[in-house]
């Protein structure tokens, strides 16, 4: 069986630098990630955003087989981050790094409401992304107020370097409980995004959020471990982190 998969490549006349797999969350479909897609494309590194997360444990490793080089990085958003943590913790495909974007924290908050503009507040406050969501007829709504979900899966069976990004301001999954998830596990780069709710890759800091993941791929390349590349000489006053 296949599966629709959303692909931007990097443009012709470079080499790529690697391969994102991108597993979204509740109520959307890999075509919402399209904006992100391109910005990290330009940067040459090809993304593929899946529809059918379900389905990614048997999509996955044969995608990965064809991606070309390195790094292959696993980044799921919302639902399709702990989907993420499961399928690497269970050993169901073998990625680089993984990146986690508005992980659920087990402790819902979002309130049962079928009222469109209150869920879009949850969402995001970027206007194109509102537009977007609402004028696209693949995107589910109410998904994300559907109920909470079981607790993430532990990350203690996840050795590969791990990028979280949060949003400050997201009331679905608090950036508070995302500390307490992630504390006590050293390979988890925890970055809160300011002014931030729970579409973190497609909220008003977007461009934050992509070039925070574009510095944490570069690293990536570098070496295994994540070290860094911009080192603030000066003090970091100004939140310089790469």
């Amino acid at each position: 069986m296949t599966h629709a998969i959303h692909s931007w490549d990097e443009p012709a006349e470079l080499a790529a630098r690697g391969t994102v797999f991108v597993l979204p969350g509740r109520g959307e479909h890999g075509g919402v990630y399209e904006r992100l897609g391109r910005r990290l494309a330009f940067d040459a590194y090809r993304v593929r955003a899946l529809d059918d997360v379900a389905g990614a444990a048997g999509s996955l490793p044969g995608l990965l087989a064809e991606a070309g080089p390195g790094p292959r990085v696993l980044l799921g958003a919302d639902d399709g981050a702990r989907r993420a943590i499961a399928l690497v913790a269970d050993r169901a495909v073998a990625v680089d790094a993984l990146v986690l974007a508005g992980l659920p924290t087990g402790r819902d908050t979002a309130p049962a409401t079928g009222d469109w503009e209150s869920e879009l507040d949850l969402r995001t406050a970027c206007p194109t992304h509102r537009g977007r969501l609402t004028a696209d007829p693949a995107f589910r709504r109410g998904a994300l107020v559907d109920g909470p979900l079981d607790a993430p899966p532990a990350l203690d069976r996840v050795t590969v370097p791990v990028l979280a990004l949060h949003g400050a301001d997201d009331t679905v999954s608090p950036l508070s409980d995302a500390r307490r998830v992630y504390s006590g596990f050293p390979g988890v780069h925890l970055v809160g995004l300011t002014g931030t709710r729970h579409d973190v890759l497609n909220d008003v800091t977007h461009r934050t959020a992509a070039a925070t993941l574009v510095l944490f791929l570069e690293r990536l390349r570098l070496s295994p471990d994540v070290p860094p590349i911009a080192i603030p000489e000066s003090g970091d006053r100004h939140g310089v982190a790469a």
